[in-house]
Formats: C-alpha cells, structure tokens, sequence
C-alpha cells in the first residue's frame, strides 16, 4: 500500500502522458480521460499500479487493505457477496477506507468506546454491519431487506448504508465520505416518489419538505433514502435512530444544517455530522497500546488523497 511517504510531492503531467507516482519510478504512462479504465497503457509493472491524473488503482483489492488474516479474508469475502458494488482498488477509495477503520476498531472491540465517545451517548452490545452484510445472519441483513422492500426497491438497485450498527438501544447508519459529497439526485423521479407516496403518515414526520425539494432541486436523495428506511426500522425495532455522515473534517462543515433544515428532529432520531480526524483521536485515546494500533495511526498519518489539478500529492486527514 503507497501513502505519503511513498508517493512523489508532485507528479508531471502532460496533454498525453503522467508518470507513476510512486518515487524514484520513471515510468511514464498515457494519461487517461474521462473514465478510469484498466488497461495495460497505464500500468506500471513495477508498481503493479494503473495511473490516472489524480490517482491509481491498484491490480489487487488485497492491496489496499491492512487487515488480511484468514478471518478478515473470509468476512470480506462474505461481504462481498452481498455488497452491490466494488470499489476496494483505488487509493482514494471510501471503501477501503471504511473497511480499514471500521474492521480494526471490531477487531479490537473499540466500536463502543469511540462511537460512544464521540457521539456522547451510551451504546450497548453493538454489532456491526457492513455494506449490508449481517454476521449473524450471514447474508444480506434482513431488517434492512424488509424496509427495501416495503419501498419497492429491487435488492440490486437498493439503499446500501456503508455502515450500519445496530445496538441493544439505538440504530446507526452511517454514510462514509472521502471524495465524494453528499450530493445525489434520482435518475427516474416517477419511480423515486414512492418514498414519499408509500407512507405519507411516516414521510410526514420525518420531513419538512417534499421529495422534490429534499431530493431533486437540494440533491440530497441518498441522505433522504437512508433517513427514511432507517427510522423505519428503527420504528419496527423500537429503538432510537442515528444518520450518520462521516466526512473529512475540512469537508461538508455545514451539512448538519443543510439538510437538518428538510428533516424533523428529536431526542429519539438524530442527522449528525462526524469527521474521520474525530475517530483517528479517540483510537489514540483508547486503541494506542492494542494490537496493530501502530498499524491504523500509520495509515492515518500516511494516507494520501491523490493529486489535485497541478499534479501536488493532497493530504488525506487534518492531523499531526
């Protein structure tokens, strides 16, 4: 895995050529445009990496992960059997990011302790659900799959919180962000409506607006996707729900507001904004003297986010 201290300050980039970023390579590949594509053109053998501008890919999903004993191997595997999409080999992957952070603070049973932490509310026995995935049920978690259908989603087309915890009180989901932002629209706004037509009693008391200002005209329809099917469940479970955007901590500083302005609020459902920076402090709080702690703090530390526009190497986290 390349980070900070593997990759070249600034890359040189050219109408028809980029080099590989990793230092001391001279390789030079054709740069790509539009979409990424694997192609042998912008490999580099030697780092077994595909090159673009503003980032690469490795050859593997392995390589991106730092947690391959035999159990993680199996439960990612499990994992991908359900997951809709697959989005492990690129360095700026929310994904991998999200399975490198969330399956170490498991593995070393600190979910509770830094959820808790930060979120400043007690949470009890909490099990962890990723990408959909139920351990327990060793499939797509059930709960979630009755919400889908109950707002006609097909399985394969369907809201997938990147994480969701489920806790003997409250229900998080979560929706990790790297790159991307918070802004999504529907592609059919005739069969998007149902959200809003299934249940007009339950839209109604969670929403202040209607569907076509929360989801089209602010573009926030994943966020109002998950803030519906998960009170929903949470409803049916009888417990307290919790959305959840993780973001950088220099990213979607005013979201809390944003879309708190469309949704209802209180004491027993929460939108809440938290940064991966918030979780890299508290696993040095708690997590320093754990195994692999020396490992994650690392990766924090090193973790690139790619090249911006003039080809400089960009800092993932906001943290010494």
């Amino acid at each position: 895995m390349y980070g900070l201290k593997d990759l070249k300050e600034k890359i040189n980039i050219t109408e028809t050529t980029v080099e590989c970023p990793v230092k001391d390579c001279d390789v030079i590949v054709e740069r790509q445009r539009n979409s990424f594509k694997k192609e042998k053109r912008f490999y580099c053998p030697e780092h077994k990496i595909f090159i673009s501008p503003s980032t690469f890919e490795y050859q593997n999903e392995s390589d991106n992960l730092l947690w391959k004993d035999q159990d993680d191997l199996e439960l990612f595997k499990n994992i991908q059997r359900v997951k809709r999409e697959s989005r492990m080999v690129r360095d700026n992957s929310e994904d991998a990011l999200t399975w490198n952070v969330f399956r170490f603070l498991e593995k070393n049973q600190l979910l509770e302790k830094v959820m808790s932490a930060i979120l400043g509310i007690s949470i009890k026995s909490p099990e962890i659900i990723y990408w959909s995935y139920s351990q327990k049920e060793d499939t797509s978690w059930p709960d979630l799959n009755k919400a889908r259908t109950y707002f006609g989603e097909q399985i394969e087309r369907s809201s997938e919180p990147d994480i969701i915890i489920k806790s003997e009180n409250v229900l998080f989901f979560i929706e990790a962000k790297l790159i991307a932002s918070n802004e999504t629209v529907p592609t059919n706004l005739n069969d998007a409506k149902k959200y809003q037509e299934k249940d007009k009693e339950l839209y109604s008391q969670l929403f202040k607006s209607n569907f076509n200002t929360v989801a089209v005209q602010e573009k926030k329809y994943e966020l109002l996707r998950f803030w519906l099917l998960g009170n929903w469940i949470a409803k049916e479970k009888n417990l307290d729900f919790y959305l959840i955007n993780l973001v950088l901590k220099e990213k979607e500083q005013n979201i809390e507001n944003i879309f708190g302005q469309f949704i209802k609020q209180d004491q027993n459902k929460r939108f809440i904004r938290i940064t991966w920076e918030a979780i890299y402090s508290q696993i040095l709080k708690h997590g320093i003297y754990l195994n692999d702690s020396n490992k994650i703090i690392e990766y924090f530390k090193n973790k690139s986010l790619g090249y911006d526009g003039f080809g400089n190497l960009q800092k993932a986290f906001s943290i010494v």
